[in-house]
């Protein structure tokens, strides 16, 4: 059980970082410092798009339209925190 606990607690993490991959990715190629024309670049994009998206358009449907700022990222992000502080809190005690 603990051996679980602790491996969604890293994948929670891996996925935090998945997420902030694709703002710094996507920021970077909307200020045209990385091309998407560079097939590895591209790539890496694509992959951290497909993870990211279904979760932030959840997001999106219960947000107001704020334009082009898209503050989905940053709620995907303290939610996942908030899962992880959760976990520390009610289930490790149960577990441990």
């Amino acid at each position: 059980m603990i051996a679980i606990f602790y491996l969604v607690l890293q994948l929670l993490k891996l996925y935090y970082y998945v997420v902030l991959a694709n703002v710094v990715i996507s920021w970077l190629v909307s200020f045209n410092i990385l091309n998407t024309q560079n097939r590895f670049v591209y790539s890496i994009l694509e992959m951290t798009y497909r993870l990211t998206e279904p979760m932030l358009n959840r997001i999106r449907k219960f947000l107001p339209n704020l334009g082009s700022l898209d503050i989905a990222p940053v709620i995907l992000l303290l939610l996942i925190w908030f899962i992880e502080m959760c976990m520390h809190l009610y289930l490790k005690p149960m577990i441990l």
